[in-house]
């Protein structure tokens, strides 16, 4: 009869999930996680295919958990809804710094690129509603405010620049506030 396993399949992704935040992805291995749990790799193959059935179960933990940073940061009211999102992103980035490079400054060659469009399409249309504007506008918009709020994350997540709340704050208020005007001059013309 074989022994009985110490740990289960939860605990397993917990601690690879925890060797992603202190080491990186590139850290997480068979054989760190196996030392991590005081075991054997021919003990989490039991529970998974391989490393890569692993790490996609570390890439699915770590997006709940962004979008729990995402829910709790909206349902606050500090910021309206769609700034709270921004904020949430950056605050993810400056908590999870690994998790967010797992999840946002991964390449993107093998996994497939990002379609915009399908990601946005939530957003476009709530900017379409408050702000009056088209579809197609609505999508560069949120493009625009996307790439200043990915800016800033991946500048604080890779230590290359630090910036408190209040000046975040007021960065995604004034690239809200442009755009917002120049949509309302395009419209004046």
């Amino acid at each position: 009869m074989p022994p009985k396993n110490k740990f289960n399949q939860e605990e397993i992704i917990s601690a690879a999930l925890d060797i992603v935040r202190e080491l990186s992805a590139d850290g997480l291995t068979a054989r760190s996680l196996a030392q991590r749990l005081s075991s054997s790799p021919k003990v989490i193959f039991g529970y998974f295919s391989g490393m890569d059935e692993v790490k996609q179960k570390v890439i699915e933990r770590a997006y709940e958990l962004y979008l729990s940073y995402l829910k709790e940061d909206m349902s606050k009211g500090e910021y309206p809804p769609y700034k709270a999102s921004g904020m949430a992103y950056i605050r993810f980035a400056d908590t999870e710094r690994e998790l967010f490079k797992l999840l946002f400054m991964c390449d993107r060659n093998q996994s497939g690129s990002v379609d915009f469009d399908a990601e946005s399409s939530g957003f476009a249309e709530v900017l379409s509603s408050r702000l009056g504007i088209t579809n197609e506008e609505a999508k560069l918009f949120h493009l625009e405010m996307w790439t200043s709020v990915h800016g800033i994350a991946t500048m604080i997540a890779t230590d290359f620049l630090r910036l408190d709340n209040e000046l975040i704050s007021t960065i995604l208020s004034d690239v809200y506030n442009g755009a917002r005007l120049r949509l309302e001059a395009k419209k004046e013309n």
